[in-house]
This record gives structure tokens, C-alpha cells and sequence, in this order.
């Protein structure tokens, strides 16, 4: 495919939904004129650890799925808010006018100027004057013979449409952190909750330890050691609002507000539903990835680069022209042709650089060198993304396993220590046993809220391994025939 053929370019054509990447790249940029790299894809039959589930990608709102108004509500605050994205909204500005500019140089360009001259002296008693003037307009244009200007507005177009992809993927990115930044403020509630009834417990415990020893039923020993279990439930209060009020600053700046004031409602961990998410084809999944379209068309604007870097090789012709009126109408050495009339010229100039100290064929390895680097981090953007959706199934598959026993965990842990509790308040269990039996029971509670904080953080990455819900747009660039 010729480079100058941009307009049938789609992005992620290179990535054929039936033919993708596991990629063995071959590159075919040896000739001077300009192509764009030939790609050879094998893709995976299907992903390791998928179930055999009918695909279900998710959906561009696919933050809906966990049903939580609030969620909603501050994804639509990032959206409108969040600087990383109204910043990289003004790059995607700034790229699209450098396209525009280096497009520009296609075109020939055209001027209009105006010149009023007064000259007058006199010499041996004589005195002359005369008034000069002209209102032409003039025109240059460099023809493309090797292709030159045209290539580099392809490189600024490709690195346009990367800027664009860029910011989808900043914006999936932002949208993901919003989720888990949310879900770690309700964890973090929770486990401040589980503390917080833990200490409690520890404390009721003591009461009951405390009259027995003023009784001469209980031993010192034992009450250290209960005193000792009440301070360790209170040490953990103190780090844990920390860490909250940390993880609320972290969601204030992800939607654009100051930390002063911000809160959330909450609501309980287990409330919280989870989106049905399931992956297609590998080879689907690398059109629905916006940074694997930006890898992509970086390596198509470095190929265009090192195309230009070729032609610039060449020699170079400039037509240049300019029409009007002026006065006197003609100016010459030789000949002037008084009084006011038309006026134009034309002129042609075919340059060829014989020496520069080798600077154009360094720019040309150099663009060589970037086009071969940018083939290896095209590679590795399908590689991450296969990785990505790999990791997020196998995590979401062991984390299915361990539900049964997280669930049964806290249940039996609750039975021992009430039963514990019960006994020893009425003296026939040994206060060692009911301490045990409290450490479990706080340790399970708390591997539980912990357990619910990473699955839904690891559906949130599964949404986001698999494009959150992105889709590729026709490039709007195009440049003049």
C-alpha cells in the first residue's frame, strides 16, 4: 500500500479481525520509494484461561454494570474534570495543527505585496525625483517529485490519529482508576468497621477478665495479655483512617476536586454488582485496544519519515512566479519600460546538495533506526495487551475458586468465637481459646473485605484489558489530492 494513499488507511487496518497478532513483523522499506510496513500475524486460537461463555465485551459504559449510582456520578465527574485528560485534549489540538501546517506544504503558496518607492536628489543645481511603485502577487511551489513534502504530512496525520488514540487510552486508563479508587474508599470503610467492632469485642472480653481477676478468678497473666489485645485493636484505627483519608485526596484528584470537603456516600462492599465481562478472539481484541492503534500509527509516521529522509536525497525543483502592476512596469539593467502597466515573471530552480558532511543520510539512519525501534514497541503493545487479558482472566478464575472457602471462613470463625465467647463468660473455656478464637474471626473478616476489594478491582482490569469498551474512528485527516 502507497503511503499517499491515506484516505483508504482505517485505523487497525493492519489488524484484521480474522488474521492478528502473535506477531512475526516483517518490515519492506528498502526501496526509496514510500510504503508502509507489511505485517505477518499469527494469532492465538483463543485465550488460555476464557471460559467457553459467548463473547461479551464491554460496553462503552461499562462502569454501569457494577450498579453504583455514586461510581456513575464520578465517572462523569472525571470526565468533564480530570486535567490529565483536558490537558491531553490540548496535545490532540496541537497535533492536529501540526498536521494541518506540514499538509500545507503540499499546496503551493501564494502572496500579495505592495512597494511605494520616492527617490529625488539633485547635483549641479539640478534637481530629479520619482515615485516606484508595484502591487503584484507571487507564488513558489516545490514539485514533490520524490515524494518528500507528501510523506512528511502522512508522519504528522499518523502522529495525529496516535495523539487520538493516546487520549482514549489516557481516558480508559482515568476511568479505571475512578472505579478502583472508589472501590478501595468503600473497602477501606469497611475494614475501619471491622476494626472498629473488633476493639469492641477485645474490650468486652477485658470487662469480663477484670472482674474475675478483682475476684481472685483470673490470673495477671491473663489480663496483660487481654490489656495488651485491646491497645493492638487500637493501634489498627489510627493507620486505617489514614489510609482512607489518603484514598479519598487520591479520588478527589482523579475527578478534578480539591481534597478539602470531598466525600463520598459509600455504600457496602458486597453491594456492589459485578458487569458480565467476557472476551472474544484474540485477534477482536487488538482492534479494541487504543494503544496498540497508537503503536501502530507511530510506526506508520516513522515509516513516512524515513521516506522523506529518502527523498530529501534527491535534488529539489521550485517554480516560482509573480503578476501585477506596477511602475515603472519593467525594472532592468538593460531596459526600462517607463509609465505603469502589467508586470510579471517566472522563474525555476533545481537544486542539488553535493556535500553536507553526510547530515541528510545521518537524518535518514536515524529515521531508520526510530521506524525499527517503533516496530518493537508495536510488537510489544500486542504482547502487553494479550498479557493484560491473560492475567485478568487467570486471576478472576483463582479468585472464583477461593469464594466458597472465604465465605466459609468468616461463617465457622464467627460459630468458634461466639461459642468460645459464650463458655467463657460462663466459665468452662480457657480464656486462651476465646483469644485465639477472636484473632481468627477479626483476621477472617478482614481477608473477606480485602477479597471483595480485589475482584472487583480485577473486573475493573479485565474492562480495561479488553478496551473498555473502545472502538476505532475513520481518521477525519486527509490530505489534498
Amino acid at each position: 500500500m502507497e503511503t499517499n494513499e491515506f484516505a483508504r488507511i482505517r485505523p487497525g487496518s493492519l489488524l484484521n479481525a480474522s488474521v492478528c497478532a502473535w506477531t512475526l513483523v516483517a518490515v519492506l522499506s528498502a526501496c526509496t520509494s514510500s510504503r508502509s510496513p507489511d505485517f505477518e500475524t499469527r494469532s492465538p486460537v483463543a485465550f488460555e484461561h476464557a471460559s467457553d461463555v459467548a463473547a461479551q465485551w464491554p460496553s462503552e459504559d461499562w462502569y454501569h454494570g457494577f450498579d453504583s449510582a455514586e461510581l456513575d456520578e464520578l465517572v462523569a465527574l472525571a470526565k468533564g474534570n480530570n486535567l490529565d485528560l483536558t490537558a491531553s485534549v490540548a496535545r490532540i489540538r496541537q497535533a492536529d495543527a501540526r498536521a494541518r501546517a506540514a499538509g500545507a506544504a503540499i499546496l503551493p503558496q501564494i502572496d500579495a505585496g505592495g512597494n511605494l518607492t520616492h527617490i529625488a536628489g539633485g547635483a549641479r543645481g539640478q534637481t530629479a525625483s520619482e515615485t516606484d511603485w508595484s502591487a503584484l502577487l507571487s507564488a513558489s511551489y516545490e514539485i514533490d517529485f520524490w515524494g518528500k513534502n507528501r510523506d512528511a504530512a502522512h508522519s504528522t496525520q499518523f502522529a495525529a490519529i496516535a495523539g487520538q488514540a493516546d487520549h482514549d487510552a489516557l481516558a480508559i486508563t482515568t476511568l479505571t482508576s475512578v472505579a478502583n479508587g472508589y472501590f478501595l474508599v468503600l473497602s477501606l470503610r469497611e475494614r475501619l468497621a471491622l476494626a472498629e467492632q473488633n476493639l469492641r469485642s477485645v474490650r468486652d472480653v477485658l470487662e469480663v477478665i477484670e472482674a474475675r481477676f478483682n475476684a481472685g478468678a483470673a490470673a495477671a497473666a491473663d489480663l496483660a495479655a487481654q490489656r495488651a489485645a485491646v491497645a493492638n485493636a487500637e493501634l489498627a484505627l489510627p493507620a486505617l483512617r489514614q489510609q482512607e483519608v489518603e484514598a479519598r485526596g487520591a479520588l478527589a484528584l482523579l475527578v478534578g476536586r480539591a481534597p478539602e470537603g470531598f466525600d463520598v456516600r459509600g455504600q457496602p462492599l458486597d453491594s456492589v454488582l459485578e458487569p458480565g465481562v467476557t472476551p472474544g478472539l484474540p485477534s477482536a481484541l487488538l482492534l479494541r485496544r487504543p494503544d496498540v492503534l497508537a503503536a501502530e500509527m507511530n510506526l506508520r509516521a516513522a515509516n513516512a519519515d524515513l521516506a522523506a529522509a529518502r527523498a530529501a536525497l534527491f535534488p529539489s525543483l521550485t517554480l516560482t512566479g509573480s503578476g501585477g502592476l506596477q511602475n515603472p512596469a519593467v525594472q532592468a539593467a538593460v531596459l526600462t519600460l517607463e509609465g505603469t502597466g502589467y508586470s510579471f515573471s517566472l522563474g525555476a530552480s533545481l537544486v542539488q546538495t553535493i556535500f553536507d558532511g553526510g547530515r541528510r543520510r545521518s537524518v535518514r539512519d536515524e529515521a531508520q533506526a526510530k521506524e525499527q525501534e517503533l516496530l518493537a514497541v508495536y510488537r510489544l503493545a500486542i504482547l502487553n495487551s494479550l498479557l493484560d487479558v491473560e492475567n485478568a482472566l487467570s486471576a478472576l478464575q483463582q479468585l472464583d475458586a477461593q469464594q466458597t472457602a472465604q465465605t466459609q471462613n468468616v461463617t465457622q470463625s464467627e460459630l468458634a468465637y461466639e461459642g468460645a465467647r459464650l463458655r467463657f463468660r460462663a466459665g468452662s473455656e480457657d480464656y486462651l481459646r476465646v483469644l485465639d478464637a477472636q484473632r481468627t474471626l477479626f483476621a477472617a473478616r478482614e481477608q473477606l473485605s480485602q477479597y471483595r476489594l480485589t475482584r472487583l478491582q480485577t473486573v475493573v482490569g479485565l474492562c480495561k484489558a479488553l478496551g473498555g469498551g473502545w472502538q476505532p474512528q475513520a481518521p477525519s485527516l486527509s490530505l489534498p489530492p
